[in-house]
């Protein structure tokens, strides 16, 4: 749930100000090569929030189907490196294009 609330706060203050300034000029006012670098934070954070969000329902799934064994299979070191990967993945599909 932390990466989750990180993810949104990210969108909130490093994604939506430059796209509320965006939509309110009509064009990008901020330096050029500022713009795929806000691009690629825009797709970071949002694909970061919809892993972890798919994170967080496989744990749930988990943890209704088999409940003796979940303390078991989700271990806090395995919950760590979910997470981990989820923001590398995101991190990756974001920032490797550019």
């Amino acid at each position: 749930l932390v990466s989750l609330f990180m993810s949104d706060l990210m969108v909130g203050l490093v994604v939506m100000p430059p796209a509320m300034l965006n939509q309110l000029y009509g064009r990008w006012v901020l330096r050029g090569d500022f713009c795929s670098l806000w691009a690629s934070f825009d797709v970071m954070c949002c694909s970061a929030s919809i892993l972890n969000l798919c994170l967080i329902s496989l744990d749930r799934y988990l943890l209704i189907t088999s409940p003796l064994r979940y303390k078991l299979r989700m271990t806090s070191c395995r919950a760590l490196g979910l997470v981990l990967a989820a923001w590398t993945l995101a991190a990756l599909a974001s920032f490797l294009p550019i």
